[in-house]
C-alpha cells in the first residue's frame, strides 16, 4: 500500500491506496528547486525577445505593475520585491510606481491578501490600486478590436508611462493557459469586455464549445486570440511569467516581450505538465492541490475539468476542494435552475454571463459523470449543482466498487492526454 497527501485548503488529506488498483498521474516536470533571488534576477537580465530592464525604463518614468489576485499562486511576493528594487535602482522613483490587482470580475483583494501577495515590505511602501470591473467610472474606452469587441479597460493602464504584467502560467479550460495577456484581459477589463471575450468559448450555432477552444490550446483559440488583441492596445513594456510548485514557490521564470515570453512558457509548461494515458478509467480521485486552487468552487472547477479528460463516460470523479470562499460568485447557483445543460446553454445565448459559462461546463460534466464533492459547501448547494456531497474521501470510496482509477494530486496543473490507438 502507498500513502500520499492530497491538498485540501491550507492542509491536506492522507490517502492510502493499492497501486494495483490506482495509478498516480504525474507530469514530466523535473524536480526543480525554488529559484533563489539571484536566479530570478538572472532571468530578468536575460529576457526573451526583449531588451533588458535597464534599456526599457529610466528616471522620470512612471510604471504600473499588474499582479494576480489571491485565486492564483504566482510567487509574486518574491518576484515583486526583486522587480521593484530593480526599477528603483534604474532610477524610477518609488512614488512613480504603483501595483494594480488584476481581479477581473472576482472580488477585491483583502488587506491581508495584499500583504501575502506583495510581501510586507512592498505592501507598506508601494501604492496599490484595486480593480472594479463593474465600475464604469474606473474604465477608459479604447474602441473595438478588429473582431468587433468593445474594449474597456481600467484607466490606470493609461495613467502611467509603462505597464509591466506579471502572472503564473498554468492550464485554463477555455483560454488555453493562464498568464500573459490575461493580466490585461480579463484581469483589468470591464465586465462588458470580459463577457464579450469569454463568450467566444461557446458556439451558439452548432452548440457546445467552439472548435479550437480548450485546455492547452493557443493557435486557433478564439478566446486567447481576442484577449491578446485587447492586451495589444496597452502594449505592455515587459512581462514576467512564473511557474510555481505545489507550495506556490517559483521554479521557472519566462520574462521578456509579453507575447514571446508567454508563448515560450506555455510550450514548456505543456511539455512538463501533461501525461499520456493509454485509456480512461472508471474512477478519478482529484485534489485541486489545496489553497488557493480550491478557494472557491469556480476555481475548483478547473481541476474537475482536468479530471474529466481521464474519466470514462458514466464514471466517478471524487473532487477534493475546500471552497473556503464558497461558490465564488453570489449568483452562481441561479444557473442551475435549468433542467439540463442544453437549457442552460440556451439561456446563455440570450443573456450571457461569464459565470454562467462555468456553470454550463460544470453541469455538462455532472450529466456525464457521477461527481462526489468533498468540501465545506452546504450539502443542498452541492446537490443543486447535480453533484453528491461527501463528508470525506473515505466515505465515498467505501461505496465504490473495486474499479481501477487514477489519482491526480494537483488537478489544475496536470493535463491527461489520451493516446490514439
Amino acid at each position: 500500500m502507498t500513502q500520499i497527501q492530497l491538498g485540501y485548503g491550507k492542509s491536506s488529506v492522507s490517502f492510502t491506496f493499492d497501486k494495483n488498483r490506482y495509478q498516480l498521474l504525474a507530469g514530466n516536470a523535473p524536480n526543480e528547486k525554488p529559484l533563489t533571488d539571484v536566479e530570478i534576477g538572472e532571468a530578468l537580465s536575460a529576457p526573451i525577445q526583449s531588451p533588458p530592464l535597464e534599456d526599457l525604463f529610466s528616471a522620470g518614468d512612471s510604471v504600473l505593475i499588474v499582479v494576480s489576485d489571491a485565486t492564483r499562486a504566482t510567487g509574486s511576493a518574491q518576484i515583486l520585491n526583486l522587480l521593484v528594487r530593480r526599477l528603483i535602482q534604474i532610477g524610477v522613483s518609488p512614488s512613480a510606481l504603483a501595483i494594480i490587482f488584476a481581479t477581473g470580475i472576482h472580488r477585491a483583494v483583502t488587506p491581508d491578501e495584499k500583504v501575502e501577495l506583495l510581501s510586507p515590505f512592498i505592501a507598506q511602501r508601494i501604492r496599490t490600486i484595486d480593480h472594479a470591473a463593474y465600475d464604469s467610472g474606473a474604465m477608459v474606452s479604447l474602441g473595438t478590436t478588429s473582431h468587433g469587441t468593445t474594449v474597456e479597460l481600467n484607466r490606470a493602464l493609461k495613467d502611467f508611462s509603462h505597464v509591466v504584467i506579471t502572472g503564473a502560467i498554468g492550464f485554463h479550460y477555455f483560454a488555453g493557459f493562464t498568464g500573459g495577456r490575461k493580466s490585461i484581459c480579463p484581469g483589468l477589463a470591464s465586465a462588458r469586455t470580459v463577457e464579450a471575450t469569454h463568450m467566444l468559448a461557446l458556439d451558439f450555432e452548432t452548440g457546445g464549445r467552439r472548435a479550437g477552444v480548450g485546455t492547452g490550446l493557443l493557435d486557433g483559440n478564439a478566446v486567447h486570440e481576442e484577449c491578446e488583441r485587447v492586451a495589444a492596445m496597452i502594449e505592455p513594456r515587459f512581462s514576467i511569467n512564473s511557474v510555481v510548485d505545489e507550495r506556490g514557490r517559483t521554479v521557472r521564470i519566462h520574462a521578456g516581450e509579453w507575447r514571446a515570453a508567454h508563448r515560450a512558457g506555455c510550450v514548456e509548461y505543456l511539455s512538463n505538465h501533461s501525461i499520456r494515458i493509454v485509456r480512461k478509467r472508471e474512477v478519478i480521485i482529484v485534489s485541486c492541490g489545496g489553497y488557493p486552487y480550491d478557494i472557491n468552487l469556480i476555481q475548483a472547477h478547473k481541476s474537475l475539468d482536468m479530471a474529466a479528460h481521464a474519466c470514462k463516460d458514466g464514471g466517478t470523479i471524487v473532487l477534493l476542494a475546500e471552497c473556503r470562499d464558497g461558490l465564488g460568485h453570489p449568483t452562481f447557483l441561479k444557473w442551475f435552475e435549468e433542467n439540463d445543460s442544453r437549457a442552460l446553454e440556451a439561456r446563455l445565448r440570450n443573456a450571457y454571463e461569464v459565470n454562467g459559462q462555468t456553470a454550463w461546463s460544470l453541469l455538462t460534466k455532472a450529466e456525464r459523470y457521477r461527481i462526489h464533492l468533498v468540501s465545506k459547501l452546504p450539502d443542498e448547494e452541492v446537490r443543486r449543482m447535480r453533484m453528491t456531497p461527501a463528508g470525506s474521501l473515505a466515505d465515498v470510496l467505501d461505496n465504490i466498487d473495486e474499479m481501477e482509477g487514477y489519482i491526480m494530486q494537483r488537478g489544475a496543473a496536470l493535463l491527461p492526454l489520451l493516446e490514439s490507438m
